[in-house]
């Protein structure tokens, strides 16, 4: 009965030593893998500084652009109101136009016949002048 103690003790003992040599083996493939994790999480991290830096200088850049943009909103801002001011001078003066435009064919159409009246006593007076500059003529002979 001692034997098949021996034995059995023999058989445990192997099976405990394949057990261990496993373990080892699993152990030893899980140490790689770590270490292959650790590898890739170190390359992970590097890249992640060169993104931060990156996206850090955007940033910046994203802010002076927008700085940029907003100086010249209100540069442009100050241009349409100069340029608003410079439409609505214009359309005063063609509102005068306008209105004196009006007033003048008011005048005319109220004094028509002063107008035409006027016109006849130009006409009778540059008569008159003609027919005295040809009878100085005809005085003189024809010299003048």
């Amino acid at each position: 009965m001692v034997i098949i103690l021996y034995i059995a003790a023999l058989i445990a003992a192997l099976a405990f030593a394949v057990l261990v040599i496993f373990i080892a083996r699993t152990l030893t493939a899980v140490r790689r893998t770590m270490n292959n994790v650790a590898d890739t999480l170190e390359g992970v991290e590097k890249q992640m500084e060169g993104m931060t830096l990156e996206t850090t200088a955007l940033l910046n850049k994203t802010n002076k652009l927008a700085e940029d943009v907003g100086e010249k909103s209100q540069k442009l801002n100050t241009l349409v109101d100069g340029i608003k001011g410079i439409g609505d001078t214009v359309q005063e003066f063609n509102q005068s136009i306008r209105t004196f435009s009006r007033g003048l064919q008011d005048s005319a159409h109220n004094h028509t016949d002063s107008a035409a009246q006027a016109m006849k006593w130009g006409q009778v007076a540059l008569n008159l002048w003609k027919k005295a500059k040809k009878d100085d003529i005809n005085q003189t002979g024809g010299r003048v």
